[in-house]
């Protein structure tokens, strides 16, 4: 029982980070159209949040493993309230985009700590079990943070406010916790090199992913703002995009089990190319249209990074899944910090739907090499496959996340040594005095 309210207590804590990762990440970008910022200003919004993400990915391993689990974690909530805090206070172009960046930062070691300790209570069997569900309240949690903006708007200090009540609150799981600590967190293991021989398509999938998405993600809450949406219609578009992006990963995920994953690849992102032509040529307003592309959009185009994920492991030797996972967040990490900046210049050169014609470029050219590495090399036998599995937001997937991975085999996990269990032992000891 004792592990079973202790897990709980850490999806509460982790879907309080991602509640206010959803809220804050739209706010941002809604409110920034709002005040005037430029579309340059608010690609490299996006930008900072991606590059802070994965500097916090590689740099937070080495904090927890001087200060321990809870200090570090009390202090990335910190410093993240703060910072959306301070979104409020400072609301000029450039300091958004540096304090994204710390945000990023904050939040991708919140979210690792939180995993690690996930990771410590799941066991072999369970794993499985354990990351579908932290997966789907990740999802759901984001997803209502969004929609929290319909309620509380943009203006004023209530959004913002409430976002730093979800990221303080998240600390009281684990602040609370008298378990011991868990092993140190997974350091990014990333060997672009051994991805890349494993599997180009992967390699190219991660990177248009990252470009796509990262641009979408960013950018479209500008796009509607600019079609004449308010910031409710705002949430709502996003939350459909969302859901039916997380409910299309089951079906297409069993798809790609039974066929060759290249053939769902090529599907997911010629329909997502199609559906992202179709915007630059319609151009909707505000009105059920956009909500039509959205939600095809979001259909089309979120799952195929976990499709992809799966696709390197089929071809990956034991051991290797944690080096080619690790290589993918690398590639896609890069994707999601150019691509707002790169569908900036585009939007303000031609127009606000020019943010569509990056999202079919880069989908359609996923498209093509799937179809031309089809006719270089044949497909594993379905049997000697692992099989699909869902995977949260691309944008916020870490290191401790492919740990977390049931597909990641237990040698790719560090082992603890004495030097650290003794620095983590500190940070559950009572003070007599």
């Amino acid at each position: 029982m004792s592990s079973v309210i202790k897990i709980y207590a850490l999806f509460l804590g982790s879907a309080l980070l991602m509640f206010g990762g959803g809220l804050q990440g739209l706010l941002l970008s809604v409110r920034g159209a709002e005040e005037g910022f430029s579309l340059l200003s608010l690609g490299l919004i996006g930008t900072g949040w991606s590059v802070g993400f994965v500097a916090g990915s590689i740099c937070v391993p080495l904090i927890v493993r001087k200060v321990g689990h809870i200090r570090a974690f009390s202090v990335m909530a910190a410093i993240g309230t703060v910072t959306i805090l301070l979104n409020l206070m400072m609301i000029h172009d450039w300091s958004w985009i540096v304090l994204r960046a710390l945000s990023g930062f904050c939040f991708a070691g919140a979210a690792m700590i939180v995993e690690s300790w996930l990771n410590e209570v799941a066991d072999n069997k369970s794993r499985g079990t354990v990351f579908s569900i932290y997966v789907t309240i990740n999802m759901a949690a984001s997803t209502m943070g969004q929609i929290a903006m319909s309620m509380t708007g943009t203006a004023g200090y209530i959004p913002f406010v409430l976002g730093a009540i979800s990221f303080i609150c998240a600390v009281l799981p684990t602040a609370l916790t008298s378990s011991p600590q868990p092993r140190p967190l997974a350091s990014a293991r990333l060997d672009v090199r051994l991805l890349y021989k494993t599997s180009p398509v992967a390699a190219i999938a991660a990177f248009s992913v990252g470009m796509a998405n990262g641009s979408f993600g960013t950018l479209a809450p500008v796009y509607g703002y600019e079609q004449g949406l308010d910031a409710s219609g705002i949430a709502f578009l996003f939350a459909l995009a969302a859901i039916l992006g997380a409910v299309a990963q089951i079906p297409f995920g069993r798809l790609s089990d039974r066929i060759d994953r290249r053939i769902v690849l090529i599907g997911l992102s010629g329909a997502a190319a199609l559906i992202g032509a179709l915007t630059v040529i319609i151009n909707p307003s505000a009105g059920w249209m956009m909500y039509v592309l959205f939600a095809l959009y979001g259909f089309c185009a979120n799952p195929i990074y976990a499709v992809a994920v799966a696709h390197a492991n089929d071809f990956a030797k034991d051991g290797e899944f944690a080096k080619i996972a690790g290589g993918m967040l690398l590639i896609l990490g890069v994707g999601l910090a150019i691509g707002p900046a790169v569908a900036s210049f585009i939007m303000g050169a031609f127009a606000p739907v020019g943010l569509f014609i990056v999202t079919a470029a880069f989908h359609g050219a996923l498209a093509v090499t799937a179809f031309l590495r089809m006719r270089v090399r044949s497909a594993p036998v379905a049997a000697n496959r692992a099989p699909f599995q869902p995977m949260g937001n691309d944008k916020q997937v870490t290191p401790e996340s492919v740990a977390l991975d049931p597909r990641a085999d237990s040698e790719d996990i560090p082992p603890n040594d004495a030097e650290t269990e003794e620095a983590e032992r500190s940070d559950v000891q009572v003070s007599p005095v």
